[in-house]
């Protein structure tokens, strides 16, 4: 409830005004299609009370699934009120509403027999049903395919600061001191926390014959988990309240290492799971971590000037947890150790603390363009004060989000996005085609209704409008179905890809190939209102013939030898 009234005060608005919409569209459609087309007359005491009970049920569990908390369900039970009302009523309701709709959305313009046309129309010509399920199934296409994309991008950037932290400072070369840095950047307001990183490349053996190049990272286990989401990645000690430790409990003196889930195991090709009887038995195992760096030697070239020398060293590492953070890129390619031992083993003669990227964590409500400033002017004094100004560390030094760092890559997804729902919505433009047809038919076969209203004093305009809502009304009412619907299937997809797995033994997501271990799955709503907006603009456009044609009757030539 705190993330819904968190939002921007127009998502809320519209969060409210749809699930309203929602709710009583949904509640209502079938008591209306049971009393009005099917039974067309009024229902018995206990079959009203009956068939009231039993929708009010389905809808409790039909809303449950698509996402629903409410403890109570109250409006539901309005809902089953006014479905009894609709079933006992021996006099259609429509009547009274004909009127409303003719003196508040028409304002007046439409008589009394032109709303009766309009009404007419709407109930007696089920063709028009074909319209809405085609704008429904239109809709719910193009709102899958954008919360696919939008999803896949928001659960990059999420991720990304879940794995990194808001904001990353990577520097072009290892600089010393910072913890001075870092006990600096946490005086800063905006900031929360920071830690900082020691990276490396190495080669890993597992056992024989099975040798991984990897990413080494050196890490501050506690302090990473207070930045990002680090502890709940681990499998083992991201269960325990501690906080997160290399220790080796069998032996403190060696040293501790996490790893990569699919650095160890790799997923099946058919459910996209880990082997984790096989992954558990890995842990305490002793594994053979090969790495160096580059040490510069003084006076070996004839110029005299300093030349670099790679030093290689062997760390035999005990692997005491694995990390898996649903990202297949990140599991398969890292191993984290202490960044004391990494420094110990790479520069051996440096005796200050050496790092070569700091991540921070920002408070809640704070800017990330504000923050980013008082990061940079906090790195500059540093550097000032404690690396002798050295313009290189100043100049090259990249401080940006982590949201930032995925940007290019993001947009390529999507201009991605753009270019496949413009092919889709070019197609789904083929709907007002479709409904061209289907309203033209019944200007031009129904003259003889239209000419019997304009004679009684309607004017071409008010016909013409008739049609226009129609078209309105065919959009509205296939577009909110098409949402449900795209809710229905986005919200469910990866269960829907776990049976075509299962019926056809395909796997059409699999982490190795798209990144993520699971299809993101998540509702972006301001991507949802221009698809709805579309699809019942596009529905009234299809219309704009046939209310010409009807605005075009002529009663005397119509019913001359009526």
């Amino acid at each position: 409830m705190e993330e819904f009234w968190s939002q921007p005060w127009p998502l809320i608005v519209l969060s409210i005004i749809f699930s309203i919409f929602l709710t009583w569209f949904i509640g209502l459609i079938p008591v209306f299609l049971i009393r009005y087309l099917i039974l067309r007359r009024p229902l018995s005491k206990f079959w009203s009370v009956f068939l009231a009970s039993v929708f009010w049920l389905l809808n409790i569990v039909l809303f449950t699934l698509i996402g629903s908390h409410s403890s109570t369900h109250a409006s539901l039970i309005l809902v089953g009120l006014a479905s009894y009302y609709i079933y006992r009523n021996d006099k259609e309701p429509i009547v009274l509403i004909k009127d409303i709709w003719s003196y508040i959305v028409t304002c007046g313009s439409l008589n009394y027999l032109s709303v009766f046309l309009w009404f007419r129309y709407l109930r007696k010509k089920k063709i028009v049903f074909l319209s809405i399920t085609a704008v429904a199934l239109s809709t719910a296409l193009l709102i899958v395919v954008a919360n696919l994309f939008t999803g896949f991008i928001n659960t990059l950037e999420q991720t990304a600061v879940n794995t990194i932290g808001d904001v990353v400072l990577s520097t072009p070369s290892t600089f010393t001191k910072y913890p001075v840095f870092i006990e600096q950047v946490e005086k800063i307001s905006s900031v929360d926390a920071a830690t900082a990183t020691l990276s490396s490349q190495g080669l890993l053996h597992l056992g024989k014959g099975n040798v991984r190049a990897v990413y080494i990272w050196g890490i501050e286990p506690a302090k990473r988990a207070k930045v990002t989401g680090f502890k709940k990645f681990l499998r083992r000690q991201g269960q325990l309240d501690k906080e997160p430790s290399f220790e080796v409990a069998a032996s403190p003196e060696d040293i501790g290492g996490f790893v990569g889930i699919a650095v160890i195991a790799e997923p099946n090709e058919q459910t996209d799971e880990y082997d984790y009887s096989a992954i558990d038995k890995m842990i305490g195992e002793q594994v053979i971590l090969t790495t160096g760096a580059i040490i510069e030697t003084k006076g070996a070239s004839s110029e005299g000037q300093a030349v670099g020398r790679f030093k290689r060293k062997i760390l035999k590492v005990n692997i005491v947890d694995t990390v898996q953070t649903g990202v297949y890129d990140l599991d398969k390619g890292f191993v984290y150790l202490p960044i004391e031992t990494l420094q110990e083993n790479l520069y051996p003669g440096e005796k200050e603390p050496i790092a070569n990227q700091i991540q921070i964590k920002l408070h809640k409500s704070v800017k990330p363009e504000t923050a980013l400033a008082e990061i940079r002017g906090a790195w500059q004094n540093f550097v000032k004060q404690h690396l002798d100004e050295n313009p290189f560390l100043i100049r090259y030094t990249m401080i940006e989000t982590a949201k930032q760092m995925q940007s290019q890559y993001a947009g390529e997804l999507r201009k991605q996005m753009g270019v496949l729902l413009l092919i889709f919505g070019v197609v789904s433009f083929s709907v007002v085609v479709l409904i061209f047809c289907i309203f033209y038919m019944i200007a031009r076969l129904k003259q003889r209704d239209i000419a019997i209203v304009k004679s009684c004093g309607a004017a071409s305009s008010s016909v013409a409008f008739v049609f226009l809502l129609f078209g309105f009304c065919v959009g509205t009412a296939g577009s909110a179905l098409g949402a449900v619907l795209a809710y229905i299937i986005t919200k469910n997809i990866n269960m829907f890809e776990e049976w075509i797995r299962i019926i056809f033994g395909l796997k059409l997501w699999k982490s190795s190939v798209y990144m993520f271990s699971e299809i993101p799955n998540n509702i972006d709503w301001w991507a949802v209102l221009p698809i709805v907006l579309f699809a019942i603009i596009a529905a009234t456009i299809g219309t704009l013939v046939p209310a010409f044609v009807a605005a075009r009757t002529r009663p005397v030539e119509i019913l001359r030898y009526e």
